[in-house]
């Protein structure tokens, strides 16, 4: 392990932060490894839990929604693939905005000993909910080819829309992470906020049926949340054209995950030195 001298003065911080993130890459991946084994130690099925989460929830909302609500898909898919498309990159989303914002309380003990730069935090959080993401895929991909569903070439944008999901978790999480630090309370709402978006995103319905409703009062609303078009889009790489997608709604996404993503790294950046006094 090669290391560096650091010598902290008035300032350093601030000329030198991007640098100091990049050297202290090897603690990026400690950490990381960290998570990733605490998630599953001394846990009886491990890596399985990420298997058995989308598959149960897949089950119970294709009853739930198709059977007594008599919801369906998009022409030519199945319903079960469509919901389990929508759930993989949601419970990305969600877990990796969940550990984004719990990630500076959960790592207090660092944060009040050593000194290195505090978004290397955030970004740690990603791995264990990439792999799980990565379980969850595996699981589409059977479930693909029981219903010998072969995908085309769309399949090649689907890490886009992969890296906007991060991009949109941390647009998010970096401003949560830092009220989590001041007002514990951040943490009793986190969950309610996932749960509330769990309904309001096209998970278990297509947004086929969103716009057929065009012109409600509501529908505009629809259509600015961020993870429409993401969710959207997903489901059009390893679906195909079938799936419904609105290019509209993945160019509003990307304009508020950009401008949300700048707002949040500005604020973190800016709150990261009170971080010690506040814990």
């Amino acid at each position: 392990m090669r290391t560096h001298e650091v010598i902290i003065e008035p300032g350093r911080a601030e000329r030198h932060y991007w640098r100091d993130l990049w050297r202290n890459r090897e603690l990026l991946y400690i950490l990381s490894m960290r998570d990733v084994s605490v998630r599953y130690k001394q846990t009886a099925l491990g890596a399985a839990w990420g298997l058995i989460r989308p598959l149960t929830t897949m089950l119970i909302m294709v009853f739930v929604f198709s059977k007594i609500a008599k919801l369906t898909g998009d022409p030519g898919i199945p319903y079960p693939l469509m919901v389990l498309g929508g759930i993989t990159v949601w419970t990305f989303f969600a877990t990796a905005f969940t550990q984004i914002s719990n990630s500076v309380t959960l790592n207090s003990n660092l944060v009040t000993k050593v000194y290195f730069p505090r978004l290397i935090m955030p970004l740690s959080a990603v791995a264990v909910s990439f792999i799980d993401f990565l379980v969850s895929l595996g699981l589409f991909i059977l479930l693909a080819i029981w219903y010998q569903f072969v995908p085309d070439w769309h399949l090649l944008l689907l890490p886009v829309f992969i890296v906007l999901a991060v991009l949109a978790a941390f647009a998010f999480g970096l401003f949560f992470a830092v009220v989590n630090v001041r007002f514990r309370d951040i943490g009793q709402l986190i969950p309610f906020i996932v749960q509330v978006g769990f309904y309001v995103c096209p998970i278990a319905y297509s947004s086929r049926l969103v716009a057929q409703k065009a012109g409600e009062w509501w529908e505009p609303f629809y259509w600015f949340n961020p993870m429409v078009g993401i969710i959207d889009g997903f489901r059009w790489a390893l679906l195909g054209e079938n799936a419904y997608f609105n290019p509209r709604s993945l160019l509003i996404s990307v304009a508020i995950i950009t401008v949300c993503l700048g707002l949040s790294l500005y604020f973190f950046r800016k709150r990261e030195n009170t971080f010690v006094d506040d814990i």
